[in-house]
Protein backbone atom coordinates (compact mmCIF):
# COMPACT_ATOMS: atom_id res chain seq x y z
CA UNK A 1 0.00 0.00 0.00
CA UNK A 2 0.87 3.86 -0.64
CA UNK A 3 -0.25 7.18 0.17
CA UNK A 4 -2.04 7.16 -3.25
CA UNK A 5 -4.04 4.27 -2.47
CA UNK A 6 -4.43 5.35 1.48
CA UNK A 7 -5.91 9.14 0.05
CA UNK A 8 -7.86 7.12 -2.41
CA UNK A 9 -9.49 4.71 -0.07
CA UNK A 10 -10.53 7.52 2.40
CA UNK A 11 -12.42 9.81 -0.06
CA UNK A 12 -14.57 6.10 -1.60
CA UNK A 13 -15.01 5.64 1.99
CA UNK A 14 -16.64 9.33 2.70
CA UNK A 15 -17.90 9.22 -0.79
CA UNK A 16 -20.61 6.63 0.15
CA UNK A 17 -21.63 7.90 3.03
CA UNK A 18 -24.33 10.66 4.36
CA UNK A 19 -23.41 14.15 4.15
CA UNK A 20 -22.20 14.62 7.56
CA UNK A 21 -21.47 11.36 8.33
CA UNK A 22 -18.31 9.79 9.85
CA UNK A 23 -15.75 7.29 9.21
CA UNK A 24 -12.90 5.71 11.63
CA UNK A 25 -9.30 5.83 10.06
CA UNK A 26 -9.16 2.41 10.62
CA UNK A 27 -11.48 1.82 8.41
CA UNK A 28 -9.57 2.71 5.66
CA UNK A 29 -6.37 0.79 6.54
CA UNK A 30 -8.73 -2.34 6.86
CA UNK A 31 -9.71 -1.38 2.97
CA UNK A 32 -7.18 -1.15 2.10
CA UNK A 33 -4.82 -3.86 3.62
CA UNK A 34 -7.53 -6.16 2.75
CA UNK A 35 -6.42 -9.92 4.48
CA UNK A 36 -3.03 -8.04 5.69
CA UNK A 37 -2.24 -6.32 8.74
CA UNK A 38 -4.29 -3.25 8.87
CA UNK A 39 -2.92 -1.62 12.00
CA UNK A 40 0.70 -1.54 9.71
CA UNK A 41 -1.18 0.47 7.21
CA UNK A 42 -2.43 3.04 9.78
CA UNK A 43 1.03 5.17 9.73
CA UNK A 44 -0.28 5.97 6.13
CA UNK A 45 -3.53 6.80 6.76
CA UNK A 46 -3.13 9.48 9.10
CA UNK A 47 -0.52 10.94 7.32
CA UNK A 48 -3.38 10.51 3.93
CA UNK A 49 -5.90 12.45 6.74
CA UNK A 50 -3.16 15.13 7.97
CA UNK A 51 -3.09 15.75 3.94
CA UNK A 52 -6.28 15.74 3.41
CA UNK A 53 -7.16 17.95 6.48
CA UNK A 54 -4.27 20.87 5.66
CA UNK A 55 -6.12 21.09 2.06
CA UNK A 56 -9.73 21.64 3.73
CA UNK A 57 -11.13 18.38 2.04
CA UNK A 58 -12.34 16.79 5.29
CA UNK A 59 -13.02 17.67 8.95
CA UNK A 60 -12.00 15.82 11.71
CA UNK A 61 -14.11 15.21 15.16
CA UNK A 62 -14.33 13.38 18.03
CA UNK A 63 -17.55 12.33 20.30
CA UNK A 64 -19.30 14.93 18.47
CA UNK A 65 -16.69 17.98 18.73
CA UNK A 66 -14.84 19.59 15.74
CA UNK A 67 -10.99 18.60 15.94
CA UNK A 68 -8.29 21.29 14.54
CA UNK A 69 -5.69 18.64 14.07
CA UNK A 70 -4.96 14.93 14.91
CA UNK A 71 -4.84 14.01 18.80
CA UNK A 72 -5.52 10.65 19.87
CA UNK A 73 -9.01 8.70 18.52
CA UNK A 74 -11.05 11.08 15.66
CA UNK A 75 -13.47 10.73 12.91
CA UNK A 76 -13.23 11.90 9.60
CA UNK A 77 -15.79 13.57 7.86
CA UNK A 78 -15.66 15.46 4.30
CA UNK A 79 -15.85 19.07 4.43
CA UNK A 80 -19.03 20.58 3.12
CA UNK A 81 -18.51 22.25 -0.10
CA UNK A 82 -18.60 25.81 1.36
CA UNK A 83 -15.31 25.25 2.92
CA UNK A 84 -13.68 23.36 0.38
CA UNK A 85 -14.16 27.02 -2.26
CA UNK A 86 -11.96 28.92 -1.65
CA UNK A 87 -10.48 27.14 1.51
CA UNK A 88 -12.64 29.18 3.75
CA UNK A 89 -13.94 27.52 6.89
CA UNK A 90 -18.08 28.42 7.17
CA UNK A 91 -18.57 30.52 10.26
CA UNK A 92 -15.24 32.16 9.82
CA UNK A 93 -14.92 35.81 9.85
CA UNK A 94 -13.49 37.31 6.89
CA UNK A 95 -10.22 39.13 7.12
CA UNK A 96 -9.94 42.55 8.60
CA UNK A 97 -9.49 44.99 5.70
CA UNK A 98 -6.02 46.34 6.21
CA UNK A 99 -5.49 50.28 7.04
CA UNK A 100 -2.92 52.40 5.67
CA UNK A 101 -2.07 55.43 7.47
Amino acid sequence: MNAHEARAALLALLAKRHPGATICPSEVARAVAGKGDWRAAMPLVHASVDDLLAQRHVQLSWKGRAMTARSGPYRVAAATPDEVEGNAIIGAAPPAPSRTT
